[in-house]
């Protein structure tokens, strides 16, 4: 998920932007589980939770242990589409947390003017898929040993983070945190933050990647390209 600071435009023009573009078109072909993150090849646990059945509702249409969990990791495009795509997730939304100001804006946070981080909420059945499954994935969708960077997006607002809601998912990411560490031979620079008020982003980053054409369907496996 390579992305320049400037990410939703196109590299820069000249003799530079020709060898950019190529870069940029040879990422894109690339699969998931081809781009080596933190020594490891991403998306296996991705792919056992995309294997796993879809999430049984009760008679009212609503899960029967509804729960959530807000996570950082790099552009929340790629991120939300991940987690969306996974039975037993029944919903998710991009959007702003950590930070120091009210209302932030997708503006004020991509220059990292305002302390927050891009982040997805996931709403999900506890019942059907657990907090371990869920922080496999997050770990295999992003680098979590690159301190406040993913790809060329650097800032705060791109850090790999966890926000906890109670103190059993906070010992529950503390375990999982040093687990992918061990399994990794490295320490992660993913942060446990106490979740405060969560910040839906604006409406046209919501489900960003499936309004551009990729497949959000439950067990969905076609790698995710960043630029929809």
């Amino acid at each position: 998920h390579l992305r320049t600071t400037q990410r939703r435009s196109a590299p820069s023009s000249g003799a530079k932007a020709n060898e950019d573009t190529m870069v940029w078109r040879l990422l894109l072909l690339l699969p998931l589980s081809a781009t080596a993150y933190g020594g490891k090849q991403p998306g296996e646990r991705q792919r056992e939770a995309l294997r796993k059945t879809t999430v049984a509702v009760d008679s009212s249409g609503r899960s029967s242990e509804v729960a959530s969990l807000v996570v950082a990791a790099g552009c929340f495009w790629g991120v939300e589409l991940a987690f969306a795509r996974l039975p037993g997730v029944i919903s998710t939304e991009v959007g702003y947390i950590g930070g120091s100001t009210p209302r932030p804006t997708y503006s004020a946070v991509s220059k990292g003017k305002s302390g927050h981080a891009e982040a997805v909420r996931i709403i999900f059945d506890a019942s059907t898929i657990g907090l371990t499954t869920l922080f496999g994935v997050f770990f295999d969708v992003h680098d979590p040993t690159t301190l406040n960077r993913q790809g060329n997006d650097v800032g705060t607002q791109y850090r790999s983070a966890i926000f906890y809601s109670d103190e059993r998912q906070r010992l529950a990411a503390q375990t999982a945190i040093e687990r992918e560490a061990e399994r990794l031979g490295t320490p992660l620079a993913t942060t446990l933050e106490r979740a405060d008020t969560f910040w839906p982003a604006e409406d046209y980053h919501q489900a960003y990647l499936e309004k551009g054409g990729q497949s959000a369907a439950k067990g969905e496996q076609t790698p995710i390209r960043c630029y929809g």
